[in-house]
């Protein structure tokens, strides 16, 4: 057991369940938790914690045990985190879920949350005025859902304050591999890493491994000039180029197509050609000048900057992560 000054140090850690939870998203930080114990002596307590101390049944249909009722814990751990999974819409509906959890993050040490479980910490209010993240297929709606909340849809985890907040599913680990380095030093988190076979600190942010995501179907003279972007963004799409196609203004265009597909013209052509470059990589052996010349890029280095900019990591790295086969 870990000594502080010869005092044996026990930290709390609550995670919040209910049905619906993803299994990954509570199982991820219970192993890093249980290997700091076995790897160094690390001091953990680690329960989970649902209404009326049911067992829930995951995302996955498989029964998770549950060691505590949230509602008669009184003491606030030293962390609380909220798992994340199909099921956050509701629990984040769940005036009591959600009223024990803003009762005992107000005397916890920290408050994290895995994936969508931001959800939850959102409706609480602990999210009001702080950064945040969540799983990339859900940071527009927790955006619009909650506009008080800055999300930063990139990040693996964010700090702001003793709020933590953490990407999707695997990114559970990532956050509390940071907390363990905080609690026990980095000697011990990079030797729990080292063990679990992942990485102490991943390179890159989530955007490179979420899909192009497509607008809503836009009506009326856009419409089809946004479709022939998406199919082949590879030919002249320059704002006089495509103002000309829709025998506009270059000044009106651009302000309609903003307004309209809610980004610049060559902001919606750039991430276009990312995602053909993205594809590409994936799949074609073409070497990665011929992919920047496919896709309308036209230089490697033109295509290196605006693939880090998408998505925080170079066209190779991309390559070497995700190919197929």
């Amino acid at each position: 057991m870990a000594t502080v000054n010869g005092k044996v140090v026990t930290h709390d850690v609550v995670i919040v369940v209910y049905d619906g939870v993803q299994l990954l998203d509570v199982a991820g930080p219970l192993d890093v938790f249980d290997r700091a114990a076995a790897e160094g002596g690390a001091g953990y307590r680690v329960r989970l914690a649902s209404l009326g101390g049911r067992p829930v049944v995951t995302s996955a249909e498989a029964q998770l045990g549950v060691s505590a009722d949230l509602a008669r814990i009184r003491k606030p751990p030293d962390t609380l985190m909220v798992a994340g999974g199909r099921g956050y819409a509701a629990a984040a509906a769940d005036r009591e879920l959600v009223r024990h959890v803003r009762r005992l993050a107000g005397g916890s040490r920290r408050t994290g949350s895995v994936c969508t479980g931001a959800f939850v910490l959102a409706a609480a209010g602990l999210l009001d005025g702080r950064r945040a993240t969540t799983h990339w297929a859900f940071c527009s709606e927790l955006a619009v859902c909650h506009p008080a909340v800055s999300v930063e849809p990139d990040a693996f985890f964010v700090r702001d304050g003793t709020v933590v907040t953490s990407a999707g599913v695997t990114a559970g680990i990532d956050l509390s591999l940071a907390l363990l380095e905080d609690d026990f030093g980095p000697e011990l988190a990079r030797a729990v890493a080292k063990f679990l076979v992942v990485f102490m600190q991943r390179p890159g942010g989530q955007s490179q491994f979420s899909t192009w995501m497509r607008r809503e179907p836009l009506r009326g003279a856009l419409s089809e000039l946004v479709d022939n972007i998406d199919s082949d963004p590879s030919g002249d799409r320059s704002v006089p180029a495509l103002a000309a196609l829709m025998g506009m203004s270059r000044r009106h265009f651009s302000r309609l197509f903003t307004q309209q597909v809610g980004t610049s013209p060559g902001a919606y052509v750039e991430r276009a050609r990312v995602a053909a470059a993205r594809a590409l990589l994936e799949s074609s052996a073409d070497g990665v000048d011929a992919i920047a010349g496919r896709c309308g890029f036209g230089t490697v280095e033109t295509m290196r900057r605006a693939f880090v900019r998408e998505t925080g990591v170079s066209p190779a790295a991309y390559r070497d992560r995700f190919r197929r086969g």
